[in-house]
């Protein structure tokens, strides 16, 4: 069982004053220990009854000071989001024994935005998009496939569009703690909670 031994401490003088300059080092950390996607984290949603649902998506970037990502406006975290419009997010290093929590309100991004990133998306991605209906039970894979095959044939003389059911969301942070394992599951856990235009850093115990 791993005693959580690879980190120095973590003390309060060795982190940036700005939550995402640390997050944005800890990430480069990451890839740079060849995790091998790095930007992966499990973000958490609940529905009207506040029950739970929770989900790997890919980090894209920091927009406004908002953690993004791209769904389909039609699955399950966006019909959640679209009736409570918080989440929470984690991101799990195994090979650094470090973690970062956030929480806070979602809002949709600028359709612009949505339509620069979907064309930087490989092909393929763009064209299961179309064919995709996220979340909806289907039945069977035939079905998807015959559905993939008309929407290549559709697109197969130039560019795929944006579709109007995807896009991207923005999670802005009002909390965002950084774990790191220590010895003898004595963890330093370093919290930053926004107070108005600053952010108040403060340790919580393990």
């Amino acid at each position: 069982m791993s005693q959580y031994t690879k980190n120095p401490p973590l003390n309060v003088e060795d982190v940036a004053a700005d939550p995402l300059e640390q997050f944005l080092r800890w990430l480069e950390d990451a890839g740079a220990a060849g995790m091998i996607e790095p930007g992966a984290m499990a973000l958490a949603t609940a529905d009207a009854q506040a029950r739970p649902s929770l989900r790997i998506v890919l980090f894209k970037g920091l927009h406004e000071g908002a953690f993004t990502f791209y769904t389909d406006y039609r699955g399950r975290k966006a019909q959640e989001l679209a009736v409570n419009p918080v989440a929470a997010a984690t991101f799990w290093w195994d090979r650094l024994e470090r973690q970062v929590r956030i929480e806070g309100p979602v809002h949709p991004l600028p359709r612009a935005l949505s339509a620069a990133y979907f064309a930087t998306r490989y092909r393929g991605s763009q064209l299961a998009a179309h064919a995709s209906r996220q979340s909806s039970v289907v039945r069977d894979r035939s079905e998807l496939d015959a559905r993939l095959a008309e929407v290549e044939a559709r697109y197969a003389d130039g560019p795929v569009p944006l579709p109007e059911h995807w896009g991207g969301y923005g999670l802005t942070p009002q909390h965002i703690e950084f774990w790191q394992g220590r010895g003898g599951r004595f963890h330093d856990r370093l919290r930053y909670a926004r107070a108005g235009c600053t952010w108040r850093l403060e340790r919580l115990e393990p």
